[in-house]
């Protein structure tokens, strides 16, 4: 078990879920920052459930790493289409939010990978 592992998936982990419930709940700046990249509403529940999923199958890999790896990169294909239409949207100031996330999921990605 790699310990970088764990403590990327962790913290990754309970970035996502409180990400899923800020658009499950339509917290304001979650809305403003969806709303700058063009994101309908009726795609919310969507998001937060893919972002939900991640979150638990990152856990799970802790066990089951062919699970996290696979979870990890979900996630950065999340977050490489966060970036996308921000920068779509020419909104620049709001790809801060999922950069670093999804450098954040490309580092679980290789130490997952690493350590299987």
């Amino acid at each position: 078990m790699s310990t970088a592992y764990v403590v990327l998936a962790a913290l990754l982990a309970v970035v996502l879920a409180f990400s899923a419930y800020g658009k499950l709940t339509r917290a304001t700046t979650v809305v403003q920052n969806l709303d700058r990249a063009g994101v309908p509403g009726s795609w919310y529940p969507w998001l937060a459930a893919a972002e939900a999923a991640g979150a638990i199958g990152l856990v799970a890999g802790i066990w089951l790493r062919p699970l996290g790896i696979a979870a990890a990169i979900g996630v950065v294909l999340y977050f490489v289409g966060a970036v996308v239409a921000h920068v779509v949207h020419r909104d620049t100031a709001g790809i801060k939010n999922p950069a670093p996330l999804l450098v954040a999921a490309l580092a679980a990605t290789v130490t997952g990978v690493l350590s299987a």
